[in-house]
């Protein structure tokens, strides 16, 4: 149909806005050769030369007719405007869309704080099984007898009303050297929170740290036994020191009948308890 063709294009020129600025002159011109190009002498092979040829031959009329030309030229124009129409149409339904998508994606999306505090407990969790692994791991250990004690030391146990230091009021405390430190402050901080606390002695290294922690009562010990952890980061390996029986035996020397302390932080660390569980035991009687 004539009224789905754009005749300016027919002829080869610019359609729209711009083609109605076009004078009569420029629409002859375009026609003159736009009619040797597609003339049916010049395209013997062309079995729509003839046709082709016709319709140019109607646009140009259509075009130098000044009444047909203005209707032709509304027709594109309200042409345009449907399609702007379509266009903005299409582009708010495309955004709405979009935007509807978009919210159940959020709706949907798990809440990144929810998820922070869910890997933040399951690590704590995973650490805690690992606290408990490695103490299970040394408890399984035979611990080797305490440091033997000297006559006066062990005549003061046994004997009559001597303030000997009570070992079983005694932990081992020991952590790796990496990410926050522990000081005796801080230390006595942790382990007060489960009774008084009577001494703290630190004894640091390079790659691991480890002290002696003195609690006022017993009930304390076993209390922070277990309980003490410490920084996440860093944990403390908290272990106490029990008194072990030794069997009489008159072979058996009064200085060695006092069980050794348990040694389970390291290699190194067994002469480092004994001169501090001398100092603490001194210090005691001095106390007395």
């Amino acid at each position: 149909m004539d009224t789905e063709i754009d005749h300016y294009a027919v002829l080869g020129l610019p359609s729209g806005e711009e083609g109605a600025k076009l004078t009569e002159k420029e629409i002859n011109k375009a026609y003159r050769w736009k009619a040797l190009e597609l003339h049916p002498d010049k395209r013997p092979d062309d079995p729509n030369a003839a046709t082709n040829f016709q319709q140019l031959r109607t646009s140009y009329d259509i075009l130098r007719d000044d009444k047909a030309r203005k209707l032709f030229d509304d027709l594109l124009r309200v042409k345009r405007d449907r399609e702007l129409r379509n266009s903005q149409r299409d582009g708010k339904r495309r955004k709405m869309v979009s935007d509807l998508e978009r919210r159940e994606r959020d709706a949907n999306a798990p809440d990144p704080a929810a998820k922070e505090r869910e890997e933040e407990a399951r690590i704590a969790r995973q650490l805690k099984e690992e606290i408990a692994r490695i103490r299970a791991m040394h408890g399984k250990k035979a611990a080797p007898p305490p440091p033997p004690e000297t006559e006066k030391e062990s005549g003061r146990d046994r004997g009559g009303g001597g303030g000997g230091l009570d070992q079983e009021k005694v932990l081992k405390v020991s952590w790796e050297k990496m990410g926050e430190d522990y000081s005796a402050d801080r230390l006595r901080e942790l382990f007060s929170e489960f009774g008084e606390v009577e001494d703290v002695v630190i004894k640091g290294s390079k790659k691991k740290g480890s002290a002696l922690v003195v609690m006022a009562t017993k009930e304390g010990s076993v209390a922070a036994t277990g309980s003490v952890i410490g920084h996440l980061a860093n944990p403390l390996l908290v272990l106490p020191l029990k008194p072990a029986t030794v069997a009489n035996s008159s072979s058996v020397p009064k200085s060695a009948e006092t069980a050794k302390l348990s040694n389970l932080v390291g290699a190194g660390y067994q002469a480092f308890e004994d001169s501090v569980l001398k100092k603490l035991q001194k210090a005691a009687e001095k106390q007395k």
